[in-house]
């Protein structure tokens, strides 16, 4: 089988496309035959051991994928061959076929597309925990979305929407901004290129404040993190709550006084760690994802699609930060 291949560190430009054998399935394990994968932000860190997990090279990036179950360990009774399936692992979805622990396993409907499956778990996944687990987000709130059109920004937009909740997506154009709009949100915001001195980070507060209104966001979903985080925070209401989310633009340093004159709560969001330390809940916001998405409330907006070969050339594409939606490696 063929697989795009980190041998050594670096960005994109290191990966190799070789032939390997194909993977045997321990006891707990299935076989998947990879129909997609979905790029997302850590396949970038993973490959320059940026990452907070760094598996043994070699390895292939891509930690979201859909495919069939090809094989079973012997222990194994969640699924059988030819089971359609979606999962997330912390790397080996850029192949033709890995093996993975089958509790990680996650049956898909057949109405739903194999490219919409491998684009599916980590984006709503983490934008759902961190709104209704993190965020405790109620109907009539205003909810800030910073990176409104990425994988996880866009998946906030539409939960939000989803779940009651006034949105006002920021992103870096207009085109981002009128994707989020017809993905549910109320308003948008385009926002300048960072970095910012004191005289931008005000002004970049002002626009955030403006957006909102004089209350304030409830709660704000960080994406971006950098010059954006203080800004967005000053544009926090009494009592809201700023999900941390990831960082592609820097981790920022936040003056802390901020927090105690908004009264606000800065929540970190860690899905991957939340999803091994409480799979019961894991499991039910899973259920109640795939409801909103048979209901039609939820759907990823597939922007582009790399072939495996090509699979370079996409995470490429996500670290540009022009990507919409979600980008997806497939096999075929």
């Amino acid at each position: 089988m063929k697989a795009l291949l980190s041998k050594a560190v670096g960005g994109p430009e290191t990966l190799v496309l070789e032939d390997v054998p194909s993977p045997v399935p321990g006891p707990t394990q299935a076989v998947i035959q990879v129909k997609a994968c979905g790029v997302n932000y850590p396949d970038v860190l993973i490959i320059e051991d940026k990452y907070q997990f760094k598996p043994p090279r070699p390895f292939s990036p891509g930690g979201e994928l859909s495919g069939v179950v090809k094989a079973i360990g012997e222990a194994v009774t969640s699924v059988k061959v030819g089971d359609r399936v979606l999962a997330n692992n912390t790397a080996g979805g850029m192949a033709e076929e890995v093996a993975i622990e089958a509790s990680r396993l996650i049956p898909i409907p057949d109405a739903m597309p194999f490219e919409e499956a491998a684009a599916f778990i980590m984006t709503y996944g983490t934008s759902y925990y961190a709104l209704k687990d993190r965020g405790h987000i109620r109907a009539g709130q205003t909810l800030l979305v910073l990176g409104a059109a990425g994988g996880v920004g866009l998946a906030a937009v539409e939960l939000g929407a989803a779940m009651g909740a006034r949105v006002i997506a920021a992103a870096s154009s207009e085109e981002k901004v009128a994707l989020a709009r017809a993905r549910g949100a109320a308003e948008g915001v385009v926002y300048p290129a960072g970095p910012f001195d004191r005289d931008g980070q005000k002004a970049l507060a002002d626009l955030f404040k403006s957006a909102c209104g004089a209350d304030g966001a409830d709660i704000v979903y960080d994406g971006v993190g950098g010059d954006y985080a203080e800004a967005a925070l000053r544009a926090t209401a009494w009592e809201g709550r700023f999900l941390v989310i990831g960082f592609p633009a820097g981790i920022p340093r936040i003056p802390l006084n901020l927090a105690l004159l908004k009264g606000c709560d800065i929540v970190g969001v860690f899905w991957g760690a939340a999803v091994a330390r409480d799979p019961a809940g894991h499991r039910r916001n899973v259920g109640e994802l795939m409801q909103l998405y048979m209901d039609g409330k939820i759907r990823p907006h597939v922007s582009e699609r790399f072939a495996l070969a090509d699979g370079a050339s996409a995470i490429a594409h996500l670290a540009s930060r022009k990507a919409l939606g979600k980008v997806v490696v497939t096999m075929n």
